[in-house]
């Protein structure tokens, strides 16, 4: 994209307002922001920012005066591709046996292990969270295990998950997600991935679609959204399991997890594993077949804190 473009930013929040800012400005028919981006600033305070972008100076100012935020500011970005810098910006990431990078890093891709290539673009996700790096490093402690072979993919974004899967791990995977462009993107990354004919992307709010319930229970389940819609579907999701089955809980800070974990013990899973990734946590649980697991816990890398980059909709 290029042209100028005018951000709306508000410091000094909290992820749970920054969220619920976000969720307002994108629903309110008032604003029409281009994209909004959750930046973590310091990890130390959990303390958030939120940039919405907008085309004119006037539509910023705008919802400025109707969120009424006190530090707000309104700035102009330069007349560039603002989207392809920041990807320049984004490193790749390394998770176990997985190695996520977008297009302007292929020559970076090493030998061995299974490459993913994810650029930013009209559905959520890049892959460069640790939300995803945790649910990748969970992936491959499967892996390493058995082999999942009824897989989904709850919340796909831009499919990095389902892909991952389908490539890792040779077998099918059915991908969901509530807006229908994150499901067209997930078809064409996995397309892109050398997985298209392995991944089925569907358009479905939780787990209401007649694919999912026809081809439940599955081995393993991603769920990679936030805290508040995982404690909401704990009981389908529960259900949707099968006896032995892993599923993988991300979008948590480290302050949500017991939250969420009570939500699932109540539903008869166990924990066996956590992993953290800065201020996030990944949860991995299954519905015991004869015993529980032991509960590991294990600590990632640090990764870009850019939180998500929400879609153009010139």
């Amino acid at each position: 994209m290029t042209g100028p473009r005018f951000t709306l930013t508000i410091p000094d929040l909290d992820l749970d307002k920054a969220q619920a800012l976000s969720e307002t400005i994108d629903s309110d028919v008032r604003f029409d922001a281009k994209a909004i981006v959750i930046n973590e600033v310091d990890e130390r305070r959990s303390c958030w920012e939120l940039v919405a972008h907008f085309e004119s100076a006037a539509e910023a100012q705008a919802a400025r005066m109707a969120l009424e935020p006190r530090a707000a500011t309104v700035a102009v970005l330069p007349d560039q591709d603002w989207v392809r810098q920041s990807l320049e910006g984004l490193p790749p990431v390394r998770a176990g046996r997985f190695f996520l990078h977008g297009s302007h890093d292929g020559h970076r891709r090493r030998v061995g292990g299974v490459s993913l290539e994810i650029d930013a673009g009209t559905a959520f996700g890049t892959g460069h969270h640790g939300t995803t790096e945790g649910c990748l490093l969970a992936l491959d402690q499967i892996l390493k295990k058995r082999r999942p072979r009824r897989i989904l993919d709850v919340g796909c974004g831009t499919g990095v998950l389902a892909i991952a899967a389908a490539k890792a791990g040779k077998g099918k995977v059915l991908a969901s997600d509530i807006d229908p462009e994150a499901a067209h993107v997930t078809r064409r990354n996995a397309k892109a991935n050398g997985v298209g004919p392995t991944v089925t992307a569907v358009t479905a709010p939780g787990l209401k679609h007649q694919r999912i319930r026809a081809a439940a229970p599955f081995d393993l389940i991603f769920a990679n959204i936030l805290a508040r819609p995982l404690v909401s579907l704990a009981s389908g999701l529960s259900l949707t399991l099968s006896p032995g089955g892993a599923l993988i809980l991300s979008g948590l800070t480290l302050d949500q997890c017991r939250w969420v974990q009570a939500a699932y013990r109540n539903r008869g899973l166990v924990s066996v594993r956590k992993t953290i990734c800065g201020n996030w946590a990944t949860q991995v649980l299954t519905r015991p077949s004869g015993g529980a697991g032991g509960g590991r816990r294990s600590r990632c890398g640090s990764q870009s804190r850019r939180r998500r980059l929400a879609p153009w909709r010139g």
